[in-house]
């Protein structure tokens, strides 16, 4: 900093201030300092700082190892928030989110002098983990429900399998059949209860429910099942990959999307609107449910104040082409 403040001509604290971002620096003299750490290639050191200011600037992250799009989408969210803030992100991903490797995973990131952490929580067995953390830092979950005391962000998944099923419903379809999500998920639980109590308000017909595992794999399977049953005019899908699936299998049985079977998913993935058909689904925000986790936890050590409950954002029924009237309406 005496090198940059030298070659600027300026004094120590103003470059301390530049660095800082405090707003009481000329426009010029901060064009200067800046243009003198470019040039020495200067980076302050995030170790020092902290021993002067007792802030490390870094949050941390507990995540669920997965390759899908939610739990990715969310953690890209949160990277992209903490940045815009002016924090370092510590990630820590976990392939079992059981109480005792989160607890140990909260541990290793305070180790790290992190300020707070964000716990991505899918999973049952997350929320109980997040339900019996112990920590001195504050921290928020993402994607867990309702079910624990920790301030939490996640989906109106409910509310999203509803529309989702009332729709196909106001199409003139007799009831709506479900490929559900694996039961061990908070979201797979969240939604099937959306589709069963819209149907149960609607007076129709609740249908033995068909289970996936997330996969169009699964999607797949279920979709050869549900080809084979010419009374079924309308599915749901817990998300848009198992409804990749299902399209696929009614395809190869020869059912028409949507004039003989009508479909639609959740989430909304970037590949939705090019299926064949384009797939009515429903959206959810994934960056933002990140990004809004990562304000909570900000909120909570900058401003010290205690974080809502719980903070659900809204999903959005997109309408495409894999949905349509029921045959004769």
């Amino acid at each position: 900093m005496a090198d940059v403040a030298k070659l600027a001509g300026v004094s120590h604290q103003t470059v301390s201030r530049v660095l800082n971002g405090a707003p009481h620096v000329r426009p010029d003299t901060r064009d200067r300092v800046l243009a003198a750490i470019r040039e020495l290639d200067y980076r302050p050191n995030s170790a020092a700082r902290a021993l002067v200011t007792r802030r490390s600037q870094t949050l941390g992250v507990v995540s669920f190892d997965s390759t899908l799009y939610g739990p990715a989408s969310m953690l890209d969210g949160i990277e992209q928030a903490a940045r815009s803030a002016g924090y370092f992100v510590s990630v820590t991903s976990l392939r079992s989110l059981d109480g005792r490797s989160v607890q140990e995973a909260v541990d290793r990131l305070r180790d790290q002098g992190v300020e707070g952490v964000v716990v991505i929580a899918p999973q049952i067995s997350a929320v109980s983990a997040v339900a019996r953390l112990s920590s001195s830092v504050p921290l928020v979950a993402v994607g867990s429900g309702n079910q624990t005391q920790v301030p939490m962000v996640s989906v109106g998944n409910r509310y999203g399998a509803g529309e989702a099923t009332r729709h196909l419903l106001d199409l003139g379809h007799r009831t709506v059949h479900h490929v559900a999500g694996p039961v061990n998920w908070l979201e797979s639980q969240d939604r099937e209860e959306g589709w069963r109590s819209t149907l149960e308000a609607a007076g129709a017909p609740v249908p033995e429910v068909e289970r996936g595992d997330w996969s169009a794999r699964s999607g797949y399977q279920a979709g050869l099942r549900i080809a084979e049953l010419p009374e079924i005019t309308a599915v749901f899908c817990a998300n848009d990959h198992m409804a990749l699936g299902l399209l696929r299998a009614l395809h190869e049985a020869g059912r028409s999307v949507p004039d003989e079977i009508s479909v639609v998913g959740f989430d909304d993935i970037p590949e939705a609107a090019y299926f064949i058909p384009p797939l009515t689904t429903v959206r959810q925000d994934f960056g933002e449910l990140g990004r809004r986790a990562l304000e909570l936890l900000v909120g909570e050590l900058e401003a010290a104040t205690p974080s809502p409950a719980h903070l659900q954002i809204s999903p959005e029924l997109v309408l495409r082409r894999s949905a349509g009237p029921a045959a004769g309406r």
